[in-house]
């Protein structure tokens, strides 16, 4: 029997290079891209079994690349890793088509079993996280955080970054996207949720848990 062959997509080279490890003796490695949109034409041009990828990557992030490859590849089978436990995040991957999602922290453990339960047609999600997420989906957006489910994956990773204190700039080097892009992200989120600024906007993300107090 063939083995696997497994699209690796992380920006982070030094944890590309720690999941490299865990895949090769298992696995087929067939590409390690570092942005959304070079995973998008790997899965094009290399047809992999399975997709390996981080959620948060330039250009495009994970689930904004997975929409893209599913156009082509109903059935690709991807799956999320994340440093954050941020189940809306889950949310969104399995809406969107994901066959797992592994927290980064766990994937020395759990990486290959996700991998393999991917290619088998079975979906895998971090046990310490299964029941949140199983919640999540089969409920919705938690009553009273309607506000948080209009936020775009985009706009919670500037959230994120503007809550380590950086700047418009450092944010769009961090994204690849303008300062400008940034500037109108954050003008969107200020307006859709009736805040005056910033401050309140950070405030706002600690309060909802999309960010660390």
């Amino acid at each position: 029997m063939s083995r696997v062959r497994v699209l690796l997509a992380d920006d982070h080279r030094i944890v590309a290079e720690g999941l490299k490890s865990l895949l090769v003796p298992e696995f087929d490695l067939i590409g390690l891209v570092e942005d959304g949109r070079a995973m998008v034409a790997a899965a094009k041009a290399l047809k992999p079994d399975v997709i390996v990828a981080d959620i948060t990557m330039p250009h495009l992030n994970g689930i904004e690349a997975l929409e893209e490859v599913k156009k082509f590849d109903p059935v690709v089978r991807v799956i999320f890793l994340t440093m954050h436990r941020d189940v809306a995040y889950a949310r969104h991957a399995f809406e969107a088509g994901a066959a797992g999602f592994v927290l980064k922290h766990s994937a020395p453990e759990e990486l290959v079993l996700a991998v393999r339960a991917a290619a088998h047609g079975r979906t895998f999600i971090t046990p310490s996280l299964a029941g949140e997420v199983l919640q999540a989906l089969r409920q919705g957006p938690p009553e009273g955080l309607d506000q948080v489910a209009t936020l775009t994956l985009r706009q919670r990773e500037i959230l994120r970054l503007l809550a380590d204190g950086l700047t418009a700039k450092q944010i769009g080097l961090e994204l690849h996207i303008s300062a400008r892009t940034v500037e109108d992200h954050k003008y969107r989120m200020v307006e859709s949720l009736g805040l005056k600024g910033s401050a309140e906007l950070i405030h706002f993300a600690i309060r909802h848990g999309i960010v660390g107090p």
